[in-house]
């Protein structure tokens, strides 16, 4: 039997809307995990105790007088650190930060509370939440539940080290470089990014941001793909003065089995080159779905070229961060480098550097040749209903929080690669604002789980949270990591 701090979300819902588990109870059981394995996890790092166990003892309350509190009906769950939640601090990870105490909850936290849940504490994040690995001055290091010396994966890697060793029952994190989607990866669960635009981000950024970031989605993570359809509904929708004019309508799957589905099969690429534990467990998948009457392409033609769409990612997500790193000093400098580069230079530094200087000529160029490509893109979900790739190049990688990101180097069957190079992976959802969900589908002969990132065209989110759906019912779900019964 499963324990009761492995259950999804829905499933302990249910069990406080029939009556036979208190809210008050649920929370107290993750609160003793949170207890237990902090010191080794480090995953939850702010805490608001009081007022958790007074939100569930109002819907204990509520449910007694026959109320009914919402979907997520006294669920208890974390947020990422990135989130403002109203009386907490948000840092992102920054030690001048440490005194920003939210004033008013984000407006994905605001719809979580409506719909019943319990939010108890905030995940820990890498500093300005660039980074696989994820630490910070601030609250320290994250740990993988499946093996304490790797990393869980960045951004939102303090949400999914929670999330696999049974501290919070359901989480809310960000992406535009794989922060959702890596750790997902990495730590056995499920993620999913949203389609650009969907989910508003009122309340996720810093003091002083007001416009959207462009390529940076928000959306859930959970141990079931039905609490991701859960919680993305409740969250996503037009905010604000929009809300008066607009309606969000996702389109629902047009399936509900694998029979028959068009499905495009990318398992590796010169350009990111990925480990045999990741493409052994594609292919095996790509194997059971074509015994399972789907029509699976193992050679398909992308809309693109690799390297090029690569290096337009790296510029667009560079130009599109910039503002948050850097003060009118050190962005003079950054043009001081950059104009140093070699022009043939096209190292992620140099690409960095590239895209954190852009005119805004050369951005409206790159964002023109992203449409382009968007264009592209709906062509070939014509063609196709679904494309499956790797979230990384293997499965976590031991904690290495040494030097800069583009220095840092992994090991990828034997040949270092730098970390950067599996950002590829990311930028093919990233870049044209597609929905990608990340699901386990294997345990890799290291111990470590294998997830899959399943790609869609724009707005088809509930489409690829099925596919993740179908894989949890009927090929591989989420199991608890054998270090955290």
């Amino acid at each position: 039997m499963t324990p009761l701090h492995f259950l999804p979300a829905a499933a302990i819902a249910r069990r406080i809307r029939n009556g036979s588990l208190r809210a008050a109870d649920a929370l107290e059981s993750v609160l003793e995990r949170q207890q237990a394995l902090h010191p080794r996890l480090n995953a939850v790092v702010v805490t608001d105790l009081p007022a958790a166990r007074k939100a569930a003892r109002a819907i204990d309350r509520a449910l007694r007088r026959g109320e009914q509190p919402g979907p997520l009906a006294g669920v208890p769950m974390t947020v990422k650190e990135s989130f403002d939640v109203a009386g907490l601090p948000t840092t992102w990870g920054l030690e001048r930060r440490k005194d920003n105490i939210a004033q008013r909850d984000a407006a994905v936290i605001e719809r979580l509370r409506a719909a019943g849940a319990v939010i108890w504490g905030k995940s820990n994040v890498p500093v300005m939440l660039a980074d696989w690995q994820t630490h910070n001055p601030v609250y320290g290091t994250t740990c993988n539940p499946w093996d304490t010396t790797r990393t869980p994966g960045g951004s939102s890697g303090g949400a999914a080290a929670a999330l696999a060793a049974g501290i919070t029952f359901l989480e809310y994190g960000s992406d535009i470089g794989g922060s959702i989607r890596n750790p997902a990866h990495f730590c056995g669960i499920y993620g999913h990014k949203s389609t650009y635009g969907i989910v508003p981000t009122r309340g996720h950024a810093l003091p002083g941001t007001w416009a959207a970031t462009d390529m940076s989605v928000l959306g859930p993570l959970a141990r079931s793909a039905r609490d991701l359809e859960l919680a993305l509904k409740l969250t996503a929708g037009p905010d604000g003065t929009e809300r008066d004019a607009l309606r969000l309508k996702l389109p629902p799957p047009a399936f509900e089995a694998f029979r028959g589905l068009r499905i495009a099969v990318l398992a590796d690429s010169a350009v990111a080159p990925v480990s045999a534990a990741v493409t052994g467990a594609i292919s095996a998948l790509a194997g059971f779905l074509a015994k399972h009457k789907a029509r699976i392409d193992l050679k398909p033609q992308l809309p693109f070229d690799p390297a090029e769409h690569d290096r337009l990612y790296v510029l667009l997500r560079r130009a599109a961060t910039s503002m948050r790193a850097h003060d009118d000093i050190s962005f003079a400098k950054l043009l001081e480098e950059r104009d140093r580069l070699d022009p043939a230079d096209r190292s992620y530094r140099a690409e960095q550097l590239r895209g954190n200087t852009l005119f805004h000529r050369d951005w409206l160029r790159l964002n023109n040749e992203r449409h382009r490509l968007r264009a592209a893109w709906t062509d070939f979900f014509r063609r196709y209903d679904l494309l499956l790739c790797p979230a990384a190049a293997g499965t976590a990688f031991t904690q290495n929080p040494a030097g800069q990101r583009w220095e840092r180097v992994i090991d990828v069957d034997g040949t270092p690669q730098p970390d950067t190079t599996q950002i590829y992976w990311m930028g093919m959802a990233s870049v044209s604002w597609l929905p990608a969900t990340v699901a386990p589908v294997a345990t890799a002969a290291d111990g470590l789980p294998v997830g899959v990132q399943i790609i869609g065209p724009q707005y088809a989110d509930l489409s690829t949270i099925r596919f993740a759906q179908l894989l949890e019912r009927e090929y591989h779900a989420f199991h608890q990591p054998p270090n955290h019964p």
